[in-house]
């Protein structure tokens, strides 16, 4: 049974989602649909990306991906697929594959659509998930894309003895989620003692493992499931307490 997982900006309230889950499930009626989430922020790609990249490596190899946030529709609309590491993935062409991946894929395939339909999305997305879902080769879903639109995300900046990072996300329970990842924290460490600075709020100097491993109400810093840095606080809101944004700084600083 093919899995197909959505991740989209569509919500719940409207047809949208469940026009595009029919188109499917007429190509393949037994599809697996598994919905990541439809809670994006409209329009907002660099969210869908943060949170998409963090979900699809738990998938198993030859799941198909559709992400579909802030499509619009023009005469310049297209819909592209690819794959990687035995995934395949289909988005807009706005930008989300160079968010998504560490590398741009080499082969893209640009799909087709009728150019008289009003919901694009509908005809582009079902005839895709179907060519893959009934094991049709990539390489046949469509013509090589060209030109693909890329965009940049704001990445930490590091020395010797210091990261500068910001704030990627803030998930449901306000945990503030970074742009550092335990790699990188690691990288410039050096297993050296740190103290993580952020608006005028005191110094977090230790990492934690467990929520639990401070006081009810306390601040602490972790890596979380993904491998990202996060500040928390034990049964708090971090985001509202500690007065953190999307976008806002923080700063690391090693030392012996």
């Amino acid at each position: 049974m093919p899995i197909v997982t959505l991740t989209t900006d569509f919500g719940w309230q409207d047809h949208y989602l469940a026009m595009i889950k029919g188109a499917m499930l007429c190509e393949h009626p037994q599809l697996n649909i598994i919905d990541i989430t439809h809670g994006i922020q409209n329009y907002d790609i660099v969210q869908a990306a943060f949170l998409f990249r963090n979900a699809w490596p738990s998938f198993p190899i030859g799941t198909i991906h559709l992400i579909s946030v802030n499509d619009y529709y023009d005469a310049e609309t297209r819909f592209l697929a690819t794959g990687v590491q035995g995934h395949y993935f289909i988005a807009p062409d706005n930008g989300l594959f160079s968010l998504i991946f560490d590398e741009m894929p080499q082969l893209i395939y640009e799909l087709e659509y009728p150019s008289n339909s009003t919901f694009p999305l509908r005809e582009a997305y079902g005839q895709a998930v179907g060519h893959l879902a009934h094991g049709k080769p990539l390489l046949e879903i469509g013509l090589p894309a060209q030109n693909v639109q890329q965009r940049i995300t704001l990445q930490p900046v590091i020395s010797n003895s210091q990261i500068r990072g910001s704030v990627a996300y803030i998930d449901n329970f306000e945990n503030v989620i970074t742009n550092v990842p335990k790699s990188l924290f690691g990288q410039v460490g050096a297993e050296r003692k740190f103290s993580l600075y952020f608006k005028r709020n005191a110094p977090i100097c230790q990492l934690s493992r467990h929520y639990h491993d401070v006081p009810v109400g306390d601040p602490l810093c972790l890596f979380n499931a993904a491998g990202q840095l996060e500040i928390a606080i034990n049964m708090g809101k971090a985001s509202s307490l500690l007065g953190l944004k999307v976008d806002d700084n923080i700063q690391i600083d090693f030392h012996s």
